[in-house]
C-alpha cells in the first residue's frame, strides 16, 4: 500500500484528478532526464542539463570517479525527491490538493478519488 496525494485539475477541464505517489521513484533516480521530461518539469530539465554539463567540465579537476560519484548522489536525491517536484508542478498549474489516499496503484486513488 501506497499512500498518494491527490489533485483536482484545474476547473472545467476534463481530466481525472493526479495521484503522486509518496515513495522513492525509480524512474526518476535510474532515468532523470526521461523522468522529467514525461512529467512536464522542463525548468528542473534544464537545470539537470546544466549540471552534467557542470560535471563533465569539472571531471577534469576532480576525476571522473568523483564526478561520476556526484552524478549518481544527484540521480538518487531526485528519486528521494520526485514525488516534491511533482507536487509542486502540479500547485503552479493550478491543480487543487483534495487530500491523500492509500491504495495499492497509482489508478485505485484516482478511482477513489472520482467517487
Amino acid at each position: 500500500m501506497t499512500l498518494y496525494a491527490i489533485y483536482d485539475p484545474k476547473p472545467g477541464r476534463p481530466d481525472l484528478p493526479a495521484a503522486v505517489p509518496e515513495s522513492f521513484s525509480w524512474f526518476a533516480a535510474i532515468l532523470p532526464p526521461a523522468f522529467l521530461a514525461a512529467h512536464g518539469l522542463w525548468l528542473e530539465l534544464v537545470a539537470w542539463g546544466l549540471k552534467v554539463i557542470a560535471l563533465v567540465l569539472l571531471s577534469r579537476f576532480i576525476g571522473g570517479d568523483a564526478a561520476f560519484a556526484l552524478y549518481l548522489l544527484t540521480a538518487v536525491w531526485l528519486g528521494f525527491a520526485a514525488s516534491g517536484l511533482r507536487r509542486h508542478a502540479l500547485a503552479w498549474r493550478g491543480w487543487t490538493y483534495r487530500g491523500e489516499r492509500v491504495a495499492l496503484s497509482a489508478d485505485m486513488a484516482q478511482l477513489e478519488a472520482i467517487r
